[in-house]
């Protein structure tokens, strides 16, 4: 009887999550897919080439690992949005207050508004990485780089948040039992609290790929590739997921809710598909990244929602925009990329070249 009650209470829980979550809490919806320009190669072009490659893909967002000069100012007067990136080595430094308005002072203030820089990444998977000494200088060092934004009145042009990789979850499946780490139970609700005193996404970065090459034989690949399959429903709140990239999100928006913040948004800083592996990596073949990535591509077309918030256009950001040669690891490390280092498709996600002018074209 114990046990009927306390399923019966848990069912009751998630009912009222599931009504809060589903609202209308963010009118703003993505108006194109973004894309990762990362710049861990020796043969990458220079970046005024690849701004004329992104007008080409009709690309409108990049987000960069940096604060590269040289990006900054060949993306000036264009109409890229721009998300730059303070390297995790920086957090400690940014802690101090001065140090934080001088980092926006000498990174942020030269360049904008001529390059349209609208988010700011502090750091990058701090949360899941190596350096757990990190974990406790990060909500600080968001605090003072968002104060000396409103220092220099930048505030309601650049948003300030944080990827996190998947691996802040306990659970995350059923989307309903997401569910944070348990040792981040203190820093989270101060992180969460920041974000949603500033209206800023939780951003995550978010790979269903790394999900199939662990067990291929339980996992559907047409579930993970956007493909029509059967999907599946969340027994609690009886919502049918036809992918695993949103029954990821919505896990994170059900952590965040049990935590008191289940308003916040979500956004997907990465996602992508390698084109090439080592043999060990399942999955990991041109043709699964150009179905993974086409999927995506004609979803964020239609501004899709998840299952939780399907109202709400769900912003993404795909990685990546090159093949980088000098990303240590697995070789898949080095092929996320929609484009050789020479500007040519790696492969086709339902864009084209045109001949005559060389353009690629969807």
């Amino acid at each position: 009887m114990e046990n009927i009650v306390s399923r019966i209470t848990m069912l009751n829980v998630l009912l009222g999550l599931f009504l809060t979550l589903s609202g209308f809490h963010f009118p703003r919806q993505v108006e194109a897919l973004g894309i990762n320009y990362g710049q861990v190669g020796n043969n990458l072009p220079p970046p005024e080439r690849v701004l004329d490659l992104l007008h080409s893909l009709r690309l409108t967002k990049a987000r960069i690992y940096d604060t590269n000069p040289q990006i900054l100012t060949a993306f000036a007067n264009s109409n890229i949005e721009l998300v730059v990136t303070v390297e995790n080595q920086m957090l400690p430094t940014l802690t101090d207050p001065n140090q934080a308005f001088q980092w926006v002072a000498t990174h942020i203030k030269p360049y904008f508004p001529a390059t349209n820089i609208t988010g700011i990444a502090v750091g990058n998977e701090v949360f899941t990485g190596g350096d757990t000494s990190l974990v406790s200088y990060l909500v600080p060092a968001l605090v003072n780089i968002h104060n000396a934004l409103v220092r220099f009145g930048l505030d309601q042009f650049i948003r300030v948040s944080t990827p996190s990789s998947l691996a802040v979850l306990e659970e995350s499946f059923p989307p309903s039992a997401g569910r944070f780490r348990v040792e981040l139970t203190r820093i989270m609700p101060q992180f969460l609290q920041f974000l949603s005193a500033t209206r800023a996404p939780f951003w995550m970065n978010a790979y269903p790929y790394f999900a199939y090459k662990s067990d291929p034989n339980n996992i559907s690949l047409d579930y993970v590739l956007f493909n029509p399959n059967t999907g599946v429903v969340d027994p609690y709140t009886n919502l049918h997921y036809d992918n695993m990239l949103y029954a990821q999100v919505d896990a994170i928006i059900f952590a965040m809710a049990k935590m008191g913040y289940g308003g916040v948004e979500v956004g997907v800083s990465e996602t992508g598909w390698p084109s090439r592996g080592d043999p060990n990596e399942n999955g990991a073949t041109l043709e699964n990244a150009a179905v993974y990535n086409g999927n995506l591509l004609r979803r964020q077309v239609r501004r899709e929602g998840t299952p939780l918030r399907p109202q709400t256009g769900l912003e993404v950001y795909m990685f990546a925009l090159f093949n980088e040669d000098m990303k240590p690891g697995p070789t898949s490390e080095r092929n996320y990329g929609l484009l050789e280092p020479d500007g040519t498709m790696a492969y086709n996600i339902g864009l084209y070249v045109d001949s005559r002018t060389n353009e690629v074209k969807p």
